[in-house]
């Protein structure tokens, strides 16, 4: 497998019924009104004379709005503990590695990672261990999925692009 190097952070547990629900409560979908209403206007082409990259910006903001209303009310996302956690080394589309041998091969895992797209946010991801420190990934939201591709192929025009200053400087 061909892997591209990105430093990210995970934790995770072995999987259980009770992370099925945190998973779902994670769904881009649930208490995010703003964000829905932007799904379906953009699904009746109700945003095709905007500016998209400034609709994103001002959803955001407000979803910003809405989280600073939660903190001062005291309210904030309560995750489930995970009793793991490790540095992701590389990813590929379907995989990552794991730097340290942590997983147990065969075994299906529940987990959240740090990345740090925008909005930076946990992608909650069902996993299944290749070995000791690989694994395939099961299932994500869709959103999460697209994000995730994305972030692999910045990840990989980072790689090239390192790889071509090394070419240049020798």
């Amino acid at each position: 497998m061909r892997y591209i190097n990105a430093p990210l952070k995970i934790e995770f547990d072995k999987d259980s019924d009770e992370f099925k629900r945190e998973y779902d409560s994670l769904s881009s979908t649930d208490d995010d009104s703003i964000g829905e209403w932007l799904r379906i206007a953009k699904a009746r082409g109700n945003t095709e004379d905007s500016d998209q990259v400034l609709l994103t910006l001002v959803v955001e903001l407000h979803r910003k709005i809405d989280e600073m209303n939660a903190y001062m009310r005291g309210e904030k996302i309560e995750y489930l503990p995970l009793t793991c956690k490790g540095d992701i080394e590389a990813v590929n589309y379907e995989h990552f590695k794991v730097k340290d041998e942590i997983f147990k091969k065969d075994v299906a895992y529940y987990g959240r990672i740090d990345m740090p797209f925008f909005p930076k946010r946990k992608v909650p991801i069902y996993f299944k261990a290749i070995n000791k420190n690989e694994a395939k990934i099961i299932l994500l939201h869709e959103r999460d999925e697209k994000d995730w591709n994305a972030y692999v192929v910045a990840r990989e025009r980072v790689m090239i692009r390192e790889m071509k200053a090394k070419k240049d400087a020798n």
